[in-house]
Formats: C-alpha cells, structure tokens, sequence
C-alpha cells in the first residue's frame, strides 16, 4: 500500500520530532561527560569479537599517533594477523605475547603460572608508564579465573595507573570486582559460531 502525501507528511513530522529529542538527550550527555582522563575497559562474554574489539582501539589510537602497549595472555603458540601487523608499526607499539598456547593445550599449571607472571611482568611497567595512552591486556581474566596471578595487584595496577591512560581487558568472566573497577563493561554474547557448525577457523577472520 502506497502511502499518500498526507500519510508521509505526518510519518516525516514524526520522525522529525524524535530525533529531535534524541538529539538533545545526546547533546545533554555530552555536556555532562566534562571529566578528562583515561578509561579502563573489559570486554567479556562467551561470544566472538573481544579481542577484535580491543585490536579495533588499537588501530584508532594509532591514526592518532598513540603509543600503545598489547601484551596477549594465553595465545601465541600460532602467529597471529595482528602479530603480523603490529610487529612491524615501530615505537608506537610495544607488542608481547605469553606464547604458550590455551591452557587446554599445555595442561601444565606450573609452567602456565610461570610463563603468566614473566607476561605480567611485561605489563605491569606499561601500566606505570605515562608515556602509553593504550595498555590491551588480551584474555588476562584467564590468569585471574585460573589463579595464575594475583588479583589484588592487578586491580591495584589498573586503578593507580597513570591517569591519561587508558586499558582495554579482555576475555570471559573475570570477576565482580574487576567488574567495578572498570568504567566500561561490554558483553558479547554468542549467538551462533561457525566452528559449531563444523567450520574451520578462517585466516584474517578467527587469527
């Protein structure tokens, strides 16, 4: 059914009037945002796209010439694309991998512990340096859920971080207080995934 031009008019003057509104709820949130400094992010949930989604931050930090730190939890064994692009960016990133693989593959708590404080060790002075405006800790809620490392510092190492510096976590669960010391926690939530589907894990897409 074709609607007539009264019918369009008043759909139109409708729609007017609601972005109008949204409009000055955003303008309104946007006068309210006047604190400046850094954020803390966790990216958690059982779906695909967490570390997408940090490495997404990455890229925007670099268009504008942030100095950026990523140091990977848990990954590693296998070359990654973002190990492929960052490896090569120079002194805007300081990029390490804790290069033992999942902890399904190596079931060794032992040497996962020890290899998981040599990583935090590496991310620890990045959260101390003032001169990163991007700290990505990729699957550290891992060495939490797992007591690998101890919560306690790593809270206290988030929280006391320089100021004008901002951390992006990443990974499953992680707990309710690494939840609240966080400015921004985003789900993501499973839906479908091609690997249940017996698909294999696609170059440029999964790693």
């Amino acid at each position: 059914m074709i609607d007539s031009d009264e019918q369009k008019a008043r759909k139109n003057a409708r729609h007017k009037a609601a972005m109008e509104k949204q409009k000055r709820n955003v303008d309104a949130h946007i006068e309210a945002a006047n604190i400046e400094r850094g954020v803390a992010i966790l990216l958690t949930g059982n779906g695909k796209g967490k570390s997408s989604s940090a490495f997404g931050m990455v890229m925007r930090a670099l268009g504008y010439g942030h100095k950026i730190g990523v140091v990977q939890f848990i990954k590693g064994v296998q070359l990654s694309g973002e190990e492929i692009y960052l490896r090569d960016k120079g002194p805007e990133v300081d990029f390490y991998q804790m290069a033992t693989g999942f902890t399904w593959d190596t079931q060794d708590r032992s040497g996962d512990i020890v290899a998981a404080e040599k990583t935090w060790a590496v991310a620890k002075p990045m959260l101390e340096d003032p001169s990163y405006d991007l700290v990505v800790l990729d699957e550290i809620t891992y060495m939490l859920a797992y007591d690998y490392l101890p919560k306690d510092q790593i809270l206290a190492a988030i929280k006391h971080r320089p100021r004008a510096q901002s951390v992006v976590l990443t990974g499953r669960g992680g707990g309710s207080e690494l939840q609240a010391c966080m400015d921004t926690v985003s789900e993501v939530k499973e839906i479908k995934h091609a690997f249940k589907a017996g698909i294999k894990a696609r170059k440029g897409v999964d790693f």
